[in-house]
């Protein structure tokens, strides 16, 4: 029950995660340099800044909204449907351990982008049959963010992963020197945190990333 709404398919191939203490300055700075590197509609903002309350989250989001529209690059938000629909944000990426993706997809509607965290195949089956819109994958390579999520899954367990049929996106350790080869193991894109955000380049460090991603 409450699996009949479909899921909206991303286009997007690269997902940039936020965190603002890697930017050393000011985020929307960095993430409209970010959008400027590359052309319209390839690049989705994922804004994950856990530690911030209500107020300051919302006023983060309603910073970087108009940005992110000039580029038609679509915002989500972590976790916070709430905020998702008070300033009409473009979905929301979920935990493993939050919401299901048709329990958000019930208050966000059809037309809404719904990401899923998944570290294994029977999750991303759980995350397709309650349509999830994508899910990120990972981590795929050691990473110093996601050591506290266990050992790498590998580029093998990707591949897996990716015969379930849901539109995944590489995480963890994914640099422009290996984003083509998780492609070549089924993700539609990659997600990067440290790779562009860890950069003295932000626009080059984009621009990078996607060149080793066909469209």
């Amino acid at each position: 029950m409450g699996l009949e709404l479909a899921a909206r398919v991303p286009a997007f191939r690269l997902l940039l995660i936020t965190d603002r203490k890697l930017a050393g300055r000011p985020l929307p700075e960095v993430v409209q340099e970010a959008l400027s590197a590359v052309a319209p509609g390839s690049v989705a903002i994922q804004l994950r800044e856990k530690d911030l309350d209500t107020r300051p989250l919302l006023d983060l989001a309603s910073a970087l909204l108009p940005l992110c529209r000039a580029r038609n690059a679509p915002l989500l938000v972590n976790d916070r449907i709430d905020i998702a629909l008070a300033l009409g944000l473009d979905g929301v990426h979920l935990p493993h351990a939050s919401f299901k993706a048709n329990d958000a997809r019930r208050q966000l509607g059809p037309e809404k982008l719904v990401g899923v965290s998944c570290h294994s195949v029977a999750e991303v089956q759980d995350a397709k049959a309650r349509r999830a819109s994508y899910a990120t994958f990972g981590p795929l390579f050691d990473t110093p963010s996601k050591r506290a999520f266990g050992p790498p899954v590998g580029l093998e367990e990707l591949g897996r992963a990716s015969a379930v049929g849901l539109p995944l996106y590489g995480l963890g350790g994914v640099t422009s020197v290996t984003a083509l080869q998780v492609r070549q193991h089924g993700a539609v894109g990659v997600a990067a945190i440290g790779a562009w955000l860890g950069a003295q380049d932000t626009g080059g460090a984009v621009q990078r990333l996607i060149a080793t991603l066909p469209g």
